[in-house]
């Protein structure tokens, strides 16, 4: 398979974060991941196609995207986009900007909140792009480091804040852990990642939390948002789409390995929940991937 390149960011060891304002016709960066984190904010930018993980969609007029996920794949693509000024700003800054230190810090809580959550890559609602644009609009251009560094802070605290921010690639694409979430739902995901490639019955799961099961299917959606075996089919969607883009396997091989018993659900049921049909998922990915 393709290589995804790894991107060297002009960050150095005296910066707090390296910003880039970039006025564009076209996205020509292909799929990459990088150790740093990175918040992107496109304005203009109707029909451009953003690729996180394995989650593809087209955005809006503005877009603000959070990756803290080492190794996450992402790519803003040019998609159904005709606009011929697209304006983009892009922040990276390390992981150690805030030390742990301070994030545990109450004052710190929501930022903390949203750094594990970005581990996904977070997309924000549009009242809260509005709330921090002229946060956005000024920094690239101001000369003052310390000013800078106040008005990043300033812009986290509020994103942090948006009730509205999804997560976009699946826990099982992105390898991500379970922080901040409940002994018992996590003792369920631990149990749906190791035997999601098996028959998973409800009354097991719920023997592990010791609850009936119906009233488990209701604490599981309470927590998490979404039923036992909606959440089961996302996790096997996330592991076919994570071998569709690191091995050479045959889409039937996936469908099976990944605890589908009937390719033709296999395929309906990805495409519904991907927006496109295995096959295209894994010819978007190759395509944009770096080969060597």
């Amino acid at each position: 398979m393709a290589n995804v390149l790894r991107e060297i960011t002009p960050i150095t060891g005296k910066d707090c974060f390296y910003i880039v304002e970039r006025h564009k016709s076209e996205f020509t960066w292909p799929i990459h991941s990088h150790a740093e984190y990175e918040l992107n904010f496109i304005e203009r930018g109707r029909g451009v196609r953003r690729v996180v993980g394995d989650s593809i969609e087209e955005i809006g007029d503005y877009e603000l995207t959070l990756i803290t996920g080492d190794g996450l794949e992402h790519a803003w693509e040019q998609g159904n986009c005709t606009e011929r000024d697209i304006r983009e700003i892009t922040i990276q800054f390390s992981p150690g900007l805030l030390d742990a230190s301070l994030l545990s810090r109450n004052q710190f809580a929501s930022i903390r909140k949203m750094f594990e959550r970005a581990r996904m890559g977070l997309t924000f609602s549009l009242p809260t792009i509005i709330r921090v644009y002229n946060l956005m609009d000024s920094l690239a251009s101001k000369e003052e480091r310390m000013d800078q560094f106040l008005d990043m802070l300033k812009i986290l605290h509020e994103l942090s804040l948006d009730a509205g921010a999804r997560t976009l690639a699946s826990h099982a694409f992105a390898k991500n852990s379970y922080d901040g979430e409940s002994r018992r739902i996590n003792r369920v995901k631990d149990y749906i990642d190791r035997h999601y490639k098996e028959e998973i019955k409800l009354e097991a799961l719920a023997e592990l939390v010791a609850m009936a099961p119906s009233a488990f299917s209701r604490f599981f959606k309470q927590r998490t948002g979404r039923g036992p075996v909606d959440y089961i089919i996302d996790v096997r969607v996330g592991a076919a789409s994570r071998m569709l883009v690191d091995t050479s396997s045959s889409v039937s091989e996936i469908c099976y390995a990944c605890g589908f018993n009937n390719l033709s659900n296999f395929n309906r049921t990805f495409k519904v929940r991907r927006g496109y049909t295995p096959r295209d998922f894994r010819a978007l990915f190759t395509k944009n991937r770096i080969h060597v």
